[in-house]
């Protein structure tokens, strides 16, 4: 069997490296196409060095855009690509423009799909990636879900049982996996001149943030503001620094500001803190794998599981108050109950292999 993967942004780098190894060990042909989502080497390359999976067989170089010329862009490359390796599947990740092109291609050419994370839902449609959730869920063949709560969504949605399997979030694999290599990185927080459990990291690159300047703002004046009593680090996305640039965002001294951090460092770091803030889908379950309580910077989540156990609280960031006091309250909180096993048992790699090798008819 060969299977072909697109991948473009660096939660699908993650999510892929325990896949790939468990296609190996079952004896499946894997196709990797990096579309080139994300080109930078910080953001890109890195990845798959420090996952251990070498280059992809074919890399299209689209680099970034607006939503329609990029998304075109990959489906113009992938269909060749597609068309000369003659899959008998193809997979995607996530809910990137690189999932959409993946899904469009593959339907168009009548080769089998298969979505992992699949069935998550934010029901805001305002959000380009809940645009590629559903249409990408609605064209695929075998959708792999993370958790039942996914499983249900796409049951409301009329997706037949049988094209359903919940396996387990492979994210969870990688954290299991990667974990004793992250912790080898600890000298990094000696190095930003911090201290385990006691400073708040910070992330932020999704569009409904970056590109609106006053949420923008909002998030800057209260990372500020949080910075002046506890340390915060903030591992600065490029698509971030670009935005600030724009707005004329002057990024408070006392900010512990770093580039791009790769797979490894930012679990080092995600493991050491006291509180992740955020606006990441994977940075808010890497939280939560590593113990550590989370303030999302959105209006809503796709991870509705994480708000309901209490590992995980919304905030729309509104103003640099409201986000500063929303990430002092965090952290006078006590610390969450003990949850479920939320997303599997680290084997979902071993299930998506497992279930790809069934007949069709099965």
């Amino acid at each position: 069997m060969k299977v072909l993967t697109v991948l473009g942004a660096r939660p699908q780098f993650v999510k892929s490296g325990p896949v790939s190894r468990a296609f190996e060990r079952a004896g499946i042909v894997e196709v990797r196409v990096h579309t080139g989502q994300h080109y930078d080497d910080a953001l890109s390359d890195v990845f798959f060095r420090e996952l251990g999976l070498g280059p992809c067989a074919h890399h299209l170089g689209v680099g970034s855009g607006p939503h329609g010329a990029q998304t075109g862009r990959m489906m113009e490359a992938l269909e060749r690509v597609v068309l000369d390796e003659a899959p008998d599947h193809v997979l995607v990740y996530g809910d990137t423009n690189s999932t959409l092109a993946g899904a469009l291609v593959a339907a168009k050419l009548r080769v089998p799909l298969a979505h992992v994370e699949a069935g998550l839902r934010s029901f805001n449609r305002a959000m380009p990636e809940e645009i590629n959730r559903v249409l990408t869920d609605h064209a695929a063949d075998v959708l792999f879900a993370p958790t039942s709560t996914a499983r249900a969504n796409l049951l409301r949605e009329g997706i037949e049982p049988t094209r359903i399997a919940v396996v387990g979030d492979v994210m969870y694999d990688a954290a299991l996996g990667y974990a004793p290599l992250a912790d080898a990185r600890r000298g990094l927080l000696d190095a930003l001149g911090v201290r385990a459990g006691a400073y708040v990291l910070a992330t932020v690159h999704r569009a409904e943030n970056t590109d609106r300047p006053a949420r923008l703002a909002a998030i800057a004046g209260g990372l500020a503001d949080a910075a002046r009593e506890i340390d915060v680090v903030f591992p600065l996305h490029p698509r971030t620094r670009a935005a600030l640039g724009v707005a004329g965002i002057v990024l408070d001294p006392a900010i512990r500001v770093t580039g791009p951090l790769g797979y490894l460092d930012m679990m080092a770091l995600e493991r050491g803190a006291r509180l992740v803030v955020t606006d990441s889908g994977g940075v808010q379950k890497e939280a939560y794998f590593h113990g550590v309580p989370c303030l999302t910077l959105r209006d809503e989540t796709e991870w509705t599981e994480l708000v309901a156990a209490g590992w995980n609280r919304l905030c729309p960031p509104a103003s640099a108050a409201h986000v500063a006091r929303a990430i002092r309250a965090r952290l006078a909180d006590a610390p969450p109950a003990p949850a479920p096993a939320l997303y599997g048992d680290g084997h979902a790699a071993e299930r998506i292999a497992a279930r790809l090798l069934l007949p069709a008819d099965a």
